[in-house]
């Protein structure tokens, strides 16, 4: 069990609010981060304890370094970076600052974030870090239909997900866990809205898409997950083997780290 305060962005709808009401059903001091402060303060309402609210735009680099400075105390035992937008469409459509603010709140803030909260972590032995990702970012080169234009968002969460991975190698033995969580298609406002503004409506029928998960189905497997030791949490993957399988064959294509040009590419 993590102690401490638990920080979660994205905190305002969706998969964040129904982490912040199971964190603090767990007893944690839950820090809320997100733009909508009237939904924030609503939903502190709701959870009572002393919940705090913490006004940040994730898409702006004073925002992050609002949560930063919040991270960096030595209550804070969780970190879940959810908050993340979309930014669907054709990429050579796409409004070149939506597709900065996607970078910039699904890589680049839960990157900075994870690093202001590690040092204390890691000094008190114990923590532990959720970055909710996408099984979008296993998506590859799928076109369109039924998925969405997705090259930018599908890239962010694939970095979400290496990064999870890799760091979690690398904070062995510190006390400290990471997690990756990987949903499908779920029931949240997510897909019905588009680029930075989530008050922009998508046109057409992809908002009407039925959902296959609800949010709080997602943050009990990622809670029994985290519980557990598993890294990377797939809420609907009934076979775990299916990870040894990709992590068998990212050791196969490693083996093309090697001095000789592959045959194929000769002559």
């Amino acid at each position: 069990m993590i102690h401490g305060s638990a920080v979660v962005t994205g905190a305002s709808a969706g998969i964040g609010t129904a982490y912040a009401r199971r964190l603090a059903q767990r007893g944690h001091h839950v820090v809320l981060v997100a733009r909508r402060e009237e939904r924030l303060r609503a939903l502190a309402d709701e959870l009572g304890l002393g919940a705090e609210v913490l006004v940040a735009d994730l898409a702006r680099p004073e925002g992050v370094a609002i949560v930063a400075e919040r991270l960096a105390r030595p209550d804070v035992g969780l970190l879940v970076n959810n908050a993340g937008i979309s930014g669907y469409g054709p990429l050579a459509e796409a409004d070149p600052a939506v597709l900065a603010a996607v970078l910039q709140v699904n890589a680049v803030a839960p990157t900075l974030l994870t690093r202001a909260a590690l040092p204390g972590m890691i000094e008190r032995g114990g923590g532990a870090i959720v970055n909710v990702a996408s099984l979008l970012a296993f998506s590859g080169s799928l076109p369109p239909g039924p998925l969405p234009h997705r090259a930018t968002y599908a890239g962010t969460k694939a970095h979400v997900v290496v990064f999870s991975r890799v760091l979690a190698g690398e904070l062995q033995g510190t006390g400290v866990r990471v997690q990756v969580c990987c949903p499908g298609r779920t029931a949240t406002e997510f897909h019905a809205v588009q680029g930075a503004d989530p008050l922009h409506v998508v046109p057409g029928d992809l908002a009407q898409e039925p959902a296959e998960m609800s949010a709080e189905d997602v943050v009990t497997a990622s809670l029994v997950a985290l519980d557990r030791g598993e890294v990377v949490c797939i809420p609907g993957l009934d076979d775990p083997t299916a990870l040894e399988r990709l992590t068998a064959v990212e050791a196969e294509l490693r083996r093309g780290s090697r001095r000789e040009l592959a045959q194929r590419y000769r002559g």
